[in-house]
């Protein structure tokens, strides 16, 4: 195999990239920050992790002996009192889940190790738990204090970070105001709030604690990564890698802790992935866009689309995850094996030499930091060129020792196929030998809808089942996928629209009334499937292959209640738009005394429910007809020209609560009124949506949304009804 002439990584410690050369010739010493084993991991702290592997693999392509480490944290670092309020990790876990933190390490490091099999992120050979490796940490915080760098208080241990002259050189923070480098609250003991703890005392009620010099307590969060790094790699080594996260506090704290007690440099390269975003927003739970591997399979892809779809980006670049590109990744991933299997020639002098040509051009690009778009460029170069198949075949598996996507893997089984298909295919094959195409193109249509590709060769039929992602391909995975029809003119008198995320019978219920009682007027309904079950969205299509004005969009996951209504906007083409949550049920004529408000050009908003506010901080549910300072989301109608005047919905307010004020707020930035009719003939049922949000889940995600209004509105009061009263 042709080698690199060397290799070359962006060292965040310099801001450059930089000639990579080991502390001992042919040996690589390399740790990765591992997982807090307190839950599954999401696909963003995966992206990670697939670095590392990249870089391991190359290296080892490379001819270098590499011994790898990656660490488990199963040790909470929270004093007892953020436990009882579920703040530290793995304690909350194990509370919440009624078993032992023991119990909930070994769970999630099993998953974890199983995720990354699944990955084909090459196993560490060193997985330390921090609970079995309490002493050394003991033993260097020991160190630091006997050397000055540390001081004990109350038992508990802290670095002192005005000791350490070097202090912020990773993350360049070093103003006097640098922020606290721990996770927990400012700390009174501390002689400077920039210290950060390397041992804390236990507390009464303690679940997990060691004894120590300074009394029993359990380690800080820091001092982990420097004393299993120190014992299992030596006191310096070659590669760190982590998520830019990692950067400050933790790397910061574990360089200045490691070289203040050993008196050398710590790690020679630091390496750090950069964030994973999912719909162009930083993945986080209490946004409600996390993804972990198994959502993935059970969406029919395999998890090595996400390796596929990781390895398209820079590791150093933000890369944006959408169900639509990690479909383009799954196809890409299956065209690149299928071309493995193609017949081919056998190898000629030419094409052999045009072979090692792009065989030094790939692994020139991977050991250029990693360059993996680049180098996966060439291997699809080769995949498309006219070389013969033995030298393709023999390229794309050298190639896959570092891209690691098992190019060669067994296609899955098809499944049994069903006798009714087989039975309508034998009549498509029927119309075919009969020349009656356009017949037989409808009955491919069919089949597919049962879930099977029709596939025709040398006079021959097959069926093969249809993967889950391939389904939905004709789903949505942004409101950026529907076309727009709000400069073009009106066509019907009202757009009715709907974002349902669960529950079918009260969607049904909402859509049935809402039908039953639109006859008076040209409408049409448009409903979103924002990631309903299968089953629910089944009877929707059934719905709208029975009533013409209904027309269904489905997303591939849940896009978020301001991207959900936003579809609605855009493909709204009537003169008045009403938009309804699935807890309201119509019980008669909405329409005419809606029309009639909307009528007056002044009012920009019309609705049921209403609240007014005198401070924009705390709102009060009006309880008469009239103005209102924002109208509630349960109900809303507008003039379609509206949402020319206001623009779209702001899409960061993936939960619903204070997405309704936003948008009042924001026709009354334009002069207008809001106003509620009480007297509108509908009922509010439970709302499913808050209902079957934790009550812990709920706040979380409402307090994100308030802030976000406040930040933008709350030195509006002049917009406020209140002020004209």
């Amino acid at each position: 195999m042709q080698r690199a002439t060397h290799i070359s990584v962006y060292n965040t410690l310099t801001r450059r990239k930089e000639d990579f050369s080991p502390v001992e010739p042919g040996r690589v010493k390399m740790y990765t920050c591992g997982p807090t084993v307190y839950r599954y991991a999401h696909i963003g702290n995966l992206r990670s992790y697939l670095m590392a592997d990249w870089l391991r693999r190359l290296l080892e392509a490379q001819g270098y002996r590499v011994k790898h480490v990656k660490n488990i944290t199963d040790v909470g670092h929270m004093r007892q009192d953020m436990v009882e309020r579920g703040e530290d990790k793995v304690i909350a876990a194990a509370l919440a889940e009624g078993r032992t933190p023991e119990q909930i390490a070994a769970h999630y490091t099993e998953a974890f190790m199983a995720d990354e099999a699944k990955l084909n992120i090459l196993p560490a050979h060193e997985f330390p738990r921090a609970t079995t490796n309490v002493p050394e940490m003991v033993d260097l915080t020991r160190t630091l204090v006997d050397r000055g760098y540390a001081y004990a208080v109350g038992g508990n241990v802290y670095f002192e970070v005005g000791r350490f002259s070097e202090y912020g050189k990773l993350s360049r923070q070093q103003s006097a105001g640098l922020e606290e480098g721990v996770r927990v609250e400012a700390d009174p003991l501390k002689r400077d709030q920039r210290d950060f703890a390397l041992w804390k005392a236990a507390e009464q009620g303690r679940m997990l604690k060691w004894p120590s010099p300074w009394g029993d307590g359990f380690p800080g969060w820091h001092i982990e990564c420097s004393a299993m790094a120190a014992k299992y790699l030596g006191p310096e080594i070659d590669l760190h890698t982590g998520g830019v996260d990692n950067v400050f506090p933790h790397h910061e704290d574990e360089i200045a802790q490691s070289e203040a007690a050993f008196g050398r440099r710590h790690v020679r390269y630091w390496m750090h992935g950069q964030h994973l975003l999912v719909d162009g927003l930083k993945m986080a739970k209490s946004t409600g866009n996390t993804y972990e591997i198994g959502d993935l399979e059970k969406r029919g892809f395999e998890p090595l689309a996400f390796r596929y779809l990781c390895a398209t980006a820079s590791y150093r670049a933000r890369l944006n995850f959408t169900m639509r590109s990690l479909r383009a990744a799954q196809k890409g991933l299956l065209r690149l094996r299928e071309k493995l299997s193609a017949d081919g020639g056998r190898a000629t002098k030419k094409g052999t030499k045009e072979g090692e040509r792009l065989r030094g051009e790939f692994w020139r690009a991977v050991a250029d930091d990693l360059s993996l778009p680049r180098a996966l460029a060439v291997a699809w170069r080769v995949a498309r060129s006219r070389l013969p198949g033995a030298v393709k075949r023999e390229l794309l598996m050298d190639f896959d020792r570092v891209l690691g996507l098992e190019l060669v893997a067994p296609r899955p089984s098809a499944s049994a196929i069903l006798v009714e298909a087989e039975a309508i295919a034998h009549e498509r094959s029927e119309l075919r030998r009969r020349k009656a195409y356009t017949e037989a193109d409808s009955i491919r249509e069919r089949i597919r809808g049962m879930g099977y590709e029709v596939r025709d060769a040398k006079g021959k039929t097959a069926l093969v089942p249809v993967p889950v992602w391939a389904k939905a391909e004709a789903s949505i995975s942004s409101s950026g996928d529907v076309d727009s029809h709000l400069s073009e003119p009106d066509s019907v008198g009202f757009t009715i629209g709907v974002v349902a995320r669960r529950g079918c019978e009260e969607l049904e219920r909402c859509l049935t009334s809402l039908l039953q009682w639109a006859g008076g007027v040209t409408a049409e309904l448009v409903v979103i499937d924002n990631g309903l079950e299968e089953a629910c969205a089944g009877r929707l299509d059934g719905l709208a292959a029975k009533d013409a004005r209904v027309r269904v969009f489905h997303a591939d996951h849940f896009l978020g209640s301001a991207a959900g209504l936003n579809v609605v906007l855009k493909q709204a083409r009537g003169r008045y738009v009403v938009t309804l949550d699935t807890s309201v049920e119509v019980e008669g004529d909405i329409f005419t005394p809606l029309r009639e408000l909307l009528e007056d050009s002044r009012v920009g908003i019309a609705g049921r429910w209403g609240v007014t506010s005198e401070d924009l901080r705390s709102f009060e549910e009006a309880e008469d007809s009239g103005d209102v300072d924002a109208v509630e989301g349960y109900l809303t109608a507008f003039r379609r020209d509206l949402v020319n005047e206001t623009g779209l919905l702001d899409e960061k307010y993936r939960f619903y609560r204070h997405l309704d004020l936003d948008f009042s707020l924001a026709a009354r930035t334009l002069g207008y009124r809001l106003v509620i009719n009480t007297g509108l003939p509908v009922v509010r049922h439970e709302h499913l949506e808050w209902a079957a949000t934790p009550e812990e889940e709920r706040d979380r995600l409402s307090k994100r949304n308030f802030y976000r209004f406040l930040r933008k509105w709350g030195e509006r009061s002049d917009l406020l009804v209140v002020q004209a009263r």
